[in-house]
This record gives structure tokens, C-alpha cells and sequence, in this order.
């Protein structure tokens, strides 16, 4: 067990010891009753003896009931010390993941995520099962039961030196042939759970189209590769088996040769033949079963190695003991940035941005798509961290801010619009959770959601199904920006959030975010001109690079991009 996941056992300590002590009782149980039945055989069966034969058969059957109850005790205790070390793990991966950056995400995604929560969580399960149960069974079993097999014949137990080096090396070769397979066929569950998950996140697009032939082609495709992996990896692993089989009926046989000349000479009884013969079924039984364990184990190594990729995987966002938690006001100032995702010098998707940006002004930002425009934006609350230069808000280094304190100051409202199953109340208190219902209609007013609210039949307290799917695009992101307004940010952030609304609409939301967050910078980024034709500056991007800074009036005399723009949109409109 790796030291990542052994942090996880500790809340289970108890079932585990439980679970350990009643299974080592178990076993001890286990190893009496062949000797027991010996006593019988030799001196109540043999000795023609009634009483011999009730008190060791009343001896068996209370040891029996003792076993069974020690087996449920341990089968409980178990169960319980599994599924608890389960859930640390998925609470822990879940925590974990709360605490990525977005780089992290984007080195794991989210189909990888999911399997690690799910298929891999259960898989570390189960071998934790095994290893509390049958992994303490079966050595002391067989340490126990050869102890007990030397003291009835110790010439006939060097059987066992023969049967126990034959099966070892198997199993050997049977798992160093195995293990690459079940490695391989994780990563084939992550590709498969990326295609449920869009196939499940695009239906409409897919049905749009008429592809669900090919979606399905898709899903068959990775799903038969994963069959023909695990089959592979079973069929190697199904050798265990006979392996084991053959090896436990050959020594059966060749004990019970030896054992039946011995009692011919008398040096042997037949009640210790039958207990020896019982002790080589338990032997090679937990050599089987410590094979099961070794099979089992090799599966879950895999899941073990991802479950730690994750718990190792150190967010690239950290903020510093002593860090700043007041924003002072929404000033930007970007001095000489440069970012890029990878974090490699020769692959910068913005460079040498500077621009200084005063507090409560209304910033509009242009550009072709991948000139920079989110990116840019991103780095003001810190999704990502700059590769050279600095970010400044409010006079200090984002760098330098706790990041609560920091993403409670920048609202965002991203491209997506990501709405969860609840109501439309509790949506919009993602940004207060705190707030009134007065609050939630003022800024419901401010992006122009609250009309539409107020015709539902439940108003604010109207259902929202899982990703907003029962409302619009267009009301989708009206109700993001009023949920982001209802931080009250001394920055707020429209990433072509209102590309999906009619331009009387997004006209009444810029007037009126004008007029009622005065205090607040606003920077919107947009296709069209007349989204920030109002704005006190506009900024050019291409190819992640600064093309030109004004407002709408400069811009239209000096930088002849910006004009191509105006006159294929605006003045187009205005003819027709």
C-alpha cells in the first residue's frame, strides 16, 4: 500500500483490527478441527468407543460454530473497514481535485477523473478487502497448517518443497505477463469515458446531425478494445487454476502413496493420514487463494498508480502564508505579460501585453478566434498563472492575494454557460449564498434574466434541470451574469457571455450594468462591434500580441482592422 493511500486507513483502524484478529482466530480454529477429527478417527472409530466418538464429535462441533463465528465476525468488520477506506479515498481525490488549477485539468481530464473516482476507487476496494481478509488467511493458514502437517509426518512434508517452488514461479510468470495488460485497459476506460461523456453532453448536436450511427461505431469500437484487453489478461491469468489444481492433486496423491505405506508399517495412523491429507488441502487451498490475492492485487496496482497520480498532483495555483485578502479597488495594470499553456518559452499565446486599466471603467476587448481574448482575462483571477511579467489588481501582484479573497473580487462569467440542477435561487446564489430575495431580483434586473423569471410559474423558486437544459442560451447567460453580480466584484468579466441574446437585450444589459455598478471595472470581450462600441477603451488583440488601444472614436480613425470590423458589421446594419 502506497503512503498516499495508507493515510486513508486511519479513520478504519479498528474494523481492520478486527478484521485481522478474528480471521487469525479463524484460521487457528480452522487447524484444530483436522486434528480433532484425527482423535476421533484413532480413538473413538478405530477404537470402537462411544464415548470417544461423542466427546471429540462434541469437541468438532462446537470449534465448527466457533470458526463460523469468528468467519462472520471478520467478514463484517471487513466490510466495513473497506467501504470506509473507500470513501476516505474518493473524499480525498474529490478534495483533491477542488484544489486544481486549471492546468491541472487540462494534464487531467475529466473522463480520466471519473474513472479514477469510480471504477478505479472500487477496484483499491476490493484489494483492500482481500488484503484484511485472504491476504492474512491464507499465510497464516499455511504456516499454521504446515506446522501441524510436520508435527504428524515431518518426512512427508517435504511434499510441500516440491508443490510450493512449482507454484510460486507460475504465479510469477502468470502476473509479469498480466500486469501490462490490466495497466493498458485503464487507460482504455479513460477513452471510452470520454466518449459517453460527449456523446451524453452533445445529444442534442448528435441528433441534430443524424450521428448516432457513428457515436455508436464510436462507443463499440473502444468498448470491443477493452473486451479484447480484459480477455486477453484473463485468459493468461485462468492458468492459475489447473495450475493450481494439478499441483494440489499431485501432492494429494503422492501423500496418500506414501501415507498408506507408512500405516502399513505402523508408522503411521490412519486418523493422522486423514488430518495430514486435510492439512495439504488447507495448504495448497491458501496458495490458491494467496494467488487470488496476488491476481487481484496485480489488477488494482494500476488503480493504485492513478489513484496516486492524483493524490501527488500538486495544483500549479498555491497562494503564500502571509497573502493579501482586501482588494483595494479594480484597477488592472498588466505589465509586459507573457503566458502560455504549456509553460514553454517558444509556445507563448500572449506576449508582452501591457496595459493599465482604471478602476470602475468599461473595457471592451477584440480579436479573431485564438488571438488571446479568454486567455487574457483568465489570468485576472488567477485560472492560470503568467509565464513572465506580472498581473496587478487593485496595486498588488494576484500572485500576492489569497485566492478566495482574489476570486471573490473577479467575476466570471466564461464562454460556457454552466447552470446546475436546483432552482433558479439557488443558482443564482453560487454568487451569495447569503443573498436576499431582493438581491437576487436586483441583479437578476441588471442582466435583464428577471422578466423571464417572473413568467415561470414558480418564479425564483422554478426548477432548473441538470446544465440549465430547460432554459435557452440566451437565458442561460443572463442568469450567469446575474449570478456573477451578485459577488458584488470590483471586476467583472463578460467572456462573449452575451452572444446568445438579441442586441435590444444586450444593449439594456450594458446600460444597465453602466449605470448600477459604477465602482466595478467591466471588461467585455465580444465578436461584434456594437457590443463595446460604448466602452472607455477597446483593445485590438491578434495573435496573442496588443494590435491597438483606444476608444471607439480613436480606434476608428488609426487602426485599420478595427474599421474593417465596424463596417462589416455596424454599417451594414445601418443600411439595411
Amino acid at each position: 500500500m502506497i503512503p498516499a493511500l495508507k493515510k486513508q486507513a486511519a479513520g478504519n483502524r479498528l474494523p481492520t483490527f478486527l478484521t485481522i484478529l478474528f480471521v487469525l482466530l479463524e484460521v487457528v480454529m480452522d487447524v484444530t478441527i483436522p486434528y480433532m477429527m484425527a482423535n476421533l478417527l484413532d480413538r473413538g472409530i478405530s477404537g470402537a468407543s462411544m464415548n470417544e466418538i461423542i466427546y471429540w464429535g462434541a469437541i468438532l462441533l462446537l470449534c465448527s460454530f466457533i470458526a463460523l463465528a469468528f468467519g462472520v465476525l471478520s467478514g463484517h468488520f471487513a466490510a466495513r473497514a473497506s467501504t470506509g477506506f473507500a470513501r476516505n479515498v474518493r473524499r480525498s481525490l474529490y478534495h483533491k481535485i477542488q484544489e486544481f488549477s486549471f492546468a491541472n485539468l487540462d494534464r487531467l481530464p475529466s473522463s480520466s477523473l471519473v474513472t479514477r473516482l469510480t471504477t478505479d476507487v472500487t477496484n483499491v476496494q476490493m484489494a483492500y478487502q482481500m488484503l484484511t481478509r485472504i491476504a492474512v488467511r491464507s499465510p497464516a493458514m499455511l504456516i499454521f497448517s504446515f506446522f501441524m502437517a510436520y508435527t504428524i509426518n515431518s518426512s512427508l512434508s517435504l511434499v510441500f518443497l516440491v508443490a510450493i517452488p512449482t507454484l510460486a514461479l507460475g504465479l510469477f510468470l502468470l502476473i509479469r505477463t498480466a500486469f501490462p495488460i490490466f495497466t493498458k485497459v485503464f487507460k482504455t476506460y479513460d477513452r471510452l469515458n470520454t466518449v459517453v461523456q460527449e456523446n451524453i453532453r452533445s445529444i442534442r448536436v448528435v441528433k441534430s446531425f443524424v450521428r448516432e450511427e457513428h457515436e455508436i461505431e464510436k462507443f463499440n469500437t473502444v468498448n470491443a478494445e477493452i473486451y479484447n484487453q480484459f480477455s486477453k489478461a484473463e485468459k493468461i491469468i485462468a492458468f492459475n487454476s489447473p495450475l493450481m489444481q494439478g499441483t494440489m492433486y499431485a501432492s494429494i496423491l503422492a501423500i496418500s502413496y506414501i501415507g498408506a505405506r507408512l500405516i502399513t508399517t505402523s508408522s503411521m495412523t490412519t486418523g493422522q493420514l486423514m488430518s495430514f491429507i486435510t492439512y495439504t488441502s488447507q495448504i495448497l487451498m491458501s496458495l490458491m487463494l494467496l494467488s487470488m490475492v496476488v491476481v487481484m492485487l496485480t489488477i488494482s496496482r494500476a488503480a493504485v498508480q492513478r489513484i496516486e497520480e492524483v493524490l501527488k498532483e500538486e495544483s500549479d495555483i498555491t497562494e503564500k502564508p502571509d497573502a493579501v485578502t482586501t482588494v483595494k479597488d479594480g484597477s488592472i495594470i498588466f505589465d509586459d505579460v507573457s503566458f502560455s499553456y504549456t509553460n514553454q518559452a517558444d509556445k507563448l499565446n500572449l506576449e508582452g501585453i501591457t496595459l493599465d486599466i482604471p478602476s470602475g471603467s468599461t473595457v471592451g476587448i477584440l480579436g479573431p478566434t485564438g488571438s488571446g481574448k479568454s486567455s487574457l482575462v483568465q489570468l485576472l483571477a488567477r485560472l492560470y498563472d503568467v509565464y513572465s511579467g506580472s498581473v496587478k489588481i487593485g496595486g498588488v501582484d494576484v500572485r500576492d492575494y489569497s485566492i478566495k479573497s482574489l476570486r471573490d473580487n473577479v467575476g466570471v462569467v466564461l464562454q460556457k454557460n454552466t447552470l446546475f440542477s436546483g432552482t433558479v435561487a439557488e443558482n443564482l446564489r453560487w454568487g451569495n449564498e447569503d443573498a436576499s430575495l431582493e438581491e437576487l431580483i436586483r441583479a437578476a434586473k441588471i442582466a435583464q434574466a428577471h422578466p423571464f423569471i417572473e413568467a415561470l410559474e414558480e418564479k425564483y423558486d422554478s426548477v432548473v434541470e441538470q446544465e440549465g437544459t430547460n432554459f435557452s442560451g440566451g437565458q442561460r447567460q443572463r442568469l450567469t451574469i446575474a449570478r456573477a453580480l451578485l459577488k458584488r466584484p470590483k471586476i467583472l468579466i463578460l467572456d462573449d457571455s452575451t452572444s446568445a441574446v438579441d442586441t435590444k437585450t444586450e444593449a439594456s444589459i450594458r446600460a444597465a450594468l453602466k449605470n448600477e455598478l459604477k465602482e466595478t471595472t467591466k471588461i467585455i470581450i465580444a465578436q461584434r462591434v456594437g457590443s463595446v462600441i460604448d466602452a472607455d477603451q477597446i483593445i485590438m488583440l491578434e495573435d496573442g500580441k496588443i494590435h491597438a488601444v483606444g476608444n471607439h472614436e480613436t480606434l476608428l480613425r488609426s487602426c485599420t482592422r478595427y474599421q474593417k470590423m465596424y463596417d462589416s458589421q455596424m454599417r451594414k446594419k445601418e443600411r439595411a
